[in-house]
């Protein structure tokens, strides 16, 4: 019998090479302008607006932002389901939509967690037929090990054998996810892309889920990409984050060093307004996000930044080098760079 991919082959794979790069993407959308319903005129809206992200194999990424910050069109973009406008994102060195499009390889590698785990399962079949169903798609065991394989799975998820008789229906959300988990692992993926995969569950529930994720990221020596708006989160789970604002990356690096001195303002914003443990709820990120349609002049953030200063309200600040190992786009940074 084939058994489960061996995590020390996993992790033994090259160390340090791009499995997602984004070079300068950007994406737009036509769209009618607002309150002119019935004209054929249209306007470009940047959901993407020049953004640069490596995501390097083995690693655990966070992609934080606020909604509307272009979260779920990056997703989108690395996934393959949407082209980028311009720009180039990569695949392994490979544009994405070719390596998706031709063979099955892409399909299997890269495995997807939806925030809506109930939604993406089909409720008339049991949860041995969910999970077997990518086994069998890339022929992954022989038809006679397909159930073995199940159940291994759903161990590896902790979920009992007898869940394999069930229907979506019959399970706990928290017991849902797992499945989905169960069933992303079943095409043996060195990618895996989860989307707000905790959200909307209880706390106790969500640290069981994010536990089993880091330890599964960690023993199969899988390539994480996680999309969160929780900085909680993205600190316990991810040892890379990079924040969203308004369609671009305004900072990137070590998870801790980010959160412990965030250098970009909106980075700091950010950690201000995250509740912590037996303190009073903080004050919300004041003002709104700007419209894509009608950006500010200069520096995008600087309608709602405490820092601003004259100058970013002309330049347009780009995501550059802080230091050894993290990137800022900010004319006026509030940490300095570690050397």
């Amino acid at each position: 019998m084939n058994a489960l991919p061996d995590p020390k082959a996993q992790a033994a794979q090259a160390p340090g090479a791009a499995v997602f790069e984004l070079i300068e993407v950007e994406k737009t959308f036509q769209i009618r302008p607002p309150g002119r319903r019935f004209t054929r005129e249209t306007i470009g809206l940047k959901a993407l607006d020049g953004v640069r992200l490596r995501v390097e194999k083995g690693t655990s990424l966070a992609l934080v932002g606020e909604s509307g910050s272009g979260k779920s069109t990056l997703l989108r973009v690395l996934l393959g389901l949407d082209a980028p406008t311009n720009g180039r994102a990569l695949y392994h060195g490979r544009p994405i939509r070719d390596a998706r499009a031709h063979g099955r390889d892409f399909a299997r590698d890269v495995a997807m967690v939806y925030q809506d785990a109930r939604g993406s399962l089909d409720p008339r079949m049991t949860i041995e037929a969910l999970i077997a169903e990518p086994l069998r798609h890339f022929n992954i065991v022989p038809k006679d090990q397909i159930k073995s394989r199940v159940a291994e799975l759903l161990n590896r998820v902790g979920l009992p054998t007898d869940a394999a008789k069930r229907y979506p229906a019959g399970l706990s959300g928290g017991q849902v996810r797992r499945v989905a988990i169960a069933r992303a692992l079943a095409s043996e993926p060195s990618v895996l892309v989860a989307d707000e995969a905790v959200s909307g569950l209880d706390v106790s529930t969500q640290a069981q889920l994010l536990t089993l994720l880091r330890r599964l990221q960690q023993d199969m020596g899988l390539t994480l990409v996680f999309i969160t708006h929780d900085l909680g989160v993205a600190s316990f789970l991810c040892e890379e984050i990079a924040i969203m604002y308004l369609g671009r990356i305004v900072e990137t690096g070590p998870t801790d060093a980010v959160l412990n001195a965030p250098a970009h303002p909106y980075a700091a914003a950010l950690r201000a307004a995250a509740p912590r443990f037996f303190e009073p709820m903080p004050e919300p990120l004041p003002g709104e996000i700007p419209s894509p349609l009608d950006l500010p002049k200069g520096c995008r953030f600087s309608t709602r930044c405490p820092a601003a200063q004259p100058d970013c309200q002309t330049r347009d600040p780009q995501l550059g080098r802080f230091g050894q190992a993290r990137a800022v786009a900010c004319l006026h940074p509030l940490a300095s760079p570690e050397t």
